[in-house]
């Protein structure tokens, strides 16, 4: 049964974020909130974690997981970003975005598309997220909170959360109840931006 943690939304438990920390450098799958609504997310190295992910949503072979990073000092490791892009991401973080970037060899194989070998990267407007992050010192590996056979992510109510997941993961972080929003998701991996799904970010940086 999985652990439940009521965090204040606005000024996070210290306590409370090193627990969570702890849990997911044990090997934990955890529920967090993020600004586009509850995502499940788990250390980027561990395929076991990952695997668990997987399964939760009943994903398809290649499914694109995301890096939600607590700032931009991560982009270098783990993409690779020219200077125009970098500007774009910069001035649109934190926010409800997801870049596609061209993945470095710092990232396990087993996280890249096959054809492109691209990342998804996104700085959440969520100081919840954004206290883990910083206290984990590296991305979470994460994707939208969305059950099989059920639209995009249905779950905001923690509780709810609560009752269909306690037995799946590890941890899930009540943080309070969230609009479900998908974001915007945009391809930087050539010079020109390609909006590849419009969502609760605006676009209006990237044309």
């Amino acid at each position: 049964m999985s652990q439940f943690f009521y965090i204040h939304p606005e000024n996070p438990q210290a306590r409370l974020i090193n627990q969570a920390v702890s849990i997911l450098r044990d090997g934990g799958v955890i529920v967090y909130p993020t600004d586009s609504g509850y995502a499940l997310g788990c250390m980027i190295g561990n395929k076991h974690a990952m695997d668990r992910i997987v399964n939760i949503r009943q994903l398809p072979e290649g499914h694109n997981f995301t890096l939600v990073c607590s700032d931009l000092s991560e982009l270098s490791t783990y993409s690779l970003v020219n200077n125009t892009a970098y500007r774009l991401i910069k001035n649109n973080t934190p926010g409800r975005y997801t870049f596609i970037l061209t993945a470095t060899k710092e990232l396990p194989r087993r996280l890249m598309t096959s054809k492109r070998k691209t990342i998804g990267i996104r700085v959440p407007d969520n100081q919840i997220a954004l206290d883990l992050l910083k206290a984990l010192g590296e991305p979470i590996l994460s994707c939208s909170l969305m059950l099989p056979g059920e639209e995009y992510i249905t779950q905001s109510d923690p509780e709810e959360i609560r009752e269909r997941l306690e037995h799946q993961v590890d941890l899930i972080i009540h943080g309070g109840y969230l609009g479900q929003e998908p974001t915007t998701v945009v391809d930087l991996t050539e010079d020109t931006p390609v909006i590849m799904r419009e969502g609760s970010g605006t676009i209006t940086p990237f044309i």
